[in-house]
Parts: structure tokens; C-alpha cells; sequence
């Protein structure tokens, strides 16, 4: 199955690589990561471009890894039906990967949240309501962005342990082992994506959603 893993890996980074926010921003004659905090995600296209930029970002980066998932198990399910899940979290992994690190911009994109929620979605829906609760939660009462992003992450971790080892994920054994490590690879890369934003949580200096200043998570 080691090709059909790279096979999902790259044709997902492949669909990542369609930056939605950076080609909004050049529909309007804007180059988003030359404005706000240069980064091509949802809340950056938000702050600079307006709700509709926003929308459109979040909505193409969130469609693109479900494409990539839904293009993996096309591929898959009859070859290999009891490990299609995890073939599509490594599509989905790789649409984060072309998101976050684009060739053709410098390896600059976005920072994946967008894109993993996508992947949570299509991979995992039963992790998806206690997520978006508490991403609309946390942003809500202390409007930080990122604090939403790393609350996501990590939530989506642990539901996925629990689901598996309650036997909702309807895998077992190497597969099921498998599905653990790539979920976990989710929650480790934006965690590192959000490290600066981690140092400035823990120092009280992150900067809120709708603050003039504020950088871009998502």
C-alpha cells in the first residue's frame, strides 16, 4: 500500500496548491500576501478583502481537501476497503501541505486549519460538531483566532483515540494504529504553524480578531 499512500499524498498537495485566498486577492488586483499579514489563509483574506473574500477563502480551502479525500477513496475503497480511511487522511495531509507550503509561492501559503477541518469532515464527521463548538466558543468569548485553531486540533486528536478505541471508526489493529499517527501528524504540523502564536498566548500579547493588528491563523 506504499504507493497508494504516496499516490493520496501527492495528489492532495496538488489540490492544496490551489490557493484560494491569494487568487481572490489577484482576481481584485490585490496581492493578499503583500497586505495584512501576508498570509494567504481565511482570516487575512477577511481583514483585507472583506466577508465575501473570507467566505470564498475559507470555503475553497475547505473544498479542496474534501475533493482530495473524495478523489482518494474513489481510487481506493474497492482495492483496499479496509484502509481507505487512513488513504484519506494522508490526501488530506497533503492538500494541508500544498496549502501551507506552495512551490510556486515561495512554499508561503496559508496555515491549514481551513484545510484540516476539511479533511475532519470528509474523514471523520463525527469529530466535526464538539470541534466547530468549541472553535465558535473559544473564538467567541476571547476572539483568538488561533487559541480556535489549536483547540480544533487537538480536539479532533483525542476524539479520534476515543472513537477508536470504542470501535466507532470500525478499524483495528496496524490500520487503526496508522489512522492515530496521521491523525496526529494533523495536530503536530499546526501546532507548529502556530508556534509564534503559542509564544504569545502563553505571554498575553496575541493579538484578537478585529484588532487592527492582528495576524492571520487559519
Amino acid at each position: 500500500m506504499i504507493m497508494a499512500r504516496i499516490i493520496a499524498l501527492a495528489m492532495g498537495y496538488l489540490l492544496g496548491l490551489i490557493q484560494t485566498g491569494y487568487l481572490y486577492g489577484k482576481s481584485k488586483g490585490i496581492d493578499i500576501r503583500k497586505e495584512g499579514s501576508g498570509n494567504a489563509g481565511t482570516t487575512n483574506s477577511l481583514r483585507v478583502l472583506g466577508w465575501k473574500a473570507g467566505a470564498v477563502t475559507f470555503a475553497g480551502d475547505l473544498g479542496k481537501a474534501i475533493l482530495a479525500v473524495f478523489l482518494t477513496w474513489l481510487i481506493f475503497h474497492g482495492k483496499y476497503p479496509d484502509a481507505v480511511k487512513v488513504l484519506e487522511l494522508y490526501a488530506g495531509f497533503g492538500a494541508v501541505l500544498g496549502h501551507n507550503f506552495p512551490f510556486y509561492l515561495g512554499f508561503k501559503g496559508g496555515k491549514g486549519i481551513a484545510c484540516t477541518s476539511g479533511t475532519i469532515l470528509a474523514v471523520c464527521p463525527l469529530a466535526a460538531p464538539i470541534c466547530l463548538i468549541l472553535f465558535i466558543l473559544a473564538v467567541g468569548i476571547t476572539r483568538y483566532v488561533s487559541l480556535g485553531s489549536i483547540i480544533v486540533v487537538c480536539t479532533y486528536l483525542l476524539q479520534v483515540v476515543v472513537f477508536g478505541q470504542l470501535g466507532f471508526l470500525h478499524m483495528s489493529g496496524a490500520v487503526l494504529t496508522e489512522f492515530y499517527i496521521a491523525s496526529a501528524c494533523f495536530t503536530l504540523l499546526a501546532l507548529w504553524q502556530h508556534r509564534a502564536n503559542i509564544g504569545r498566548l502563553l505571554h498575553g500579547t496575541e493579538n484578537k480578531f478585529g484588532a487592527k493588528k492582528e495576524k492571520d491563523h487559519v
